[in-house]
């Protein structure tokens, strides 16, 4: 199950908050040991602004060629 969460200064430390509904649905007690995976949110102006200059390719296209190869993968995954 994915969910999203912001995170918060605790003291010295940064945290999050795990929703009652997600601790609820996974049957999460206090002092258990879990894992959580961390999925950084990118804003995506970063990474264009960083590649500025460098690629001679207009955006346009760019979204059609990511979109393609993610239409090949998904053939891929499921073998058609």
């Amino acid at each position: 199950m994915t969910v999203e969460v912001k995170t918060k200064k605790w003291g010295n430390s940064i945290g999050v908050v795990l929703p009652k509904e997600l601790v609820e649905k996974q049957n999460i007690k206090e002092n258990e040991k879990i894992m959580i995976n961390i999925i950084k949110e990118t804003d995506l102006s970063d990474i264009f602004g960083s590649l500025k200059g460098r690629i001679k390719i207009n955006s346009q296209k760019l979204k059609d060629l990511l979109r393609e190869e993610e239409a090949e993968a998904e053939k891929r995954k499921w073998g058609k």
